[in-house]
């Protein structure tokens, strides 16, 4: 048995899952944090959606098939949070997602939660005018890291695809970033 089917084991065990559903939190809680504020903007929205997605992988966790690996599971489970909470935070705003998205990124400088540059909220700036699927490609690519197979497993999107999207997003940032100048 793998490590992590030992863990998952445990996760689904009523005797054990509090304490590995804690050591689930306290590995997985920055990672997510930082992948899911990504997309939100908002240090608070970012906080509640992370609590929202632990709260969605416990009450999940015996439908987790382990088809593909925990972690890839809960990244795509924290990506469909953050897509949910911006649709439901714009909508009650009467704005559109991109607007709202928009709107939190030219917010950044007064934020004291964002520890970036003057050139980090630049590019933050211009990632927040990118459509909505290739934000967040960009985002697990670039500043996540992420290789195209694990991003794809986490979107169900093709990799060729993915790496359109990519390109797509790295090309218009680049114009966008030459006109300011």
């Amino acid at each position: 048995m793998t490590p992590q089917s030992l863990f998952v084991k445990a996760l689904k065990h009523p005797d054990s899952r509090d304490e590995a559903f804690s050591r689930l939190v306290s590995e997985y809680k920055e990672r997510l944090y930082w992948h899911i504020r990504k997309i939100v903007i908002d240090h608070d929205d970012a906080n509640d959606v992370v609590q929202n997605t632990f709260i969605k992988i416990h009450i999940n966790i015996e439908n987790f098939k382990e088809k593909s690996s925990l972690y890839t599971w809960m990244y795509r489970i924290a990506s469909n949070e953050s897509l949910n909470f911006i649709k439901s935070k714009a909508s009650k705003m009467g704005l559109k997602n991109q607007e709202w998205i928009e709107s939190l990124a030219d917010g950044l400088i007064a934020d004291p939660h964002f520890d970036g540059d003057e050139a980090a909220i630049i590019l933050q700036k211009q990632v927040a005018q990118l459509p909505e699927k290739q934000r967040i490609v960009f985002n697990m690519r670039y500043f996540d890291r992420m290789n195209y197979e694990s991003i794809s497993e986490i979107l169900g999107t093709s990799i060729g695809a993915l790496k359109s999207s990519y390109h797509h997003a790295v090309k218009k940032i680049k114009i966008r970033l030459n006109d300011e100048n």
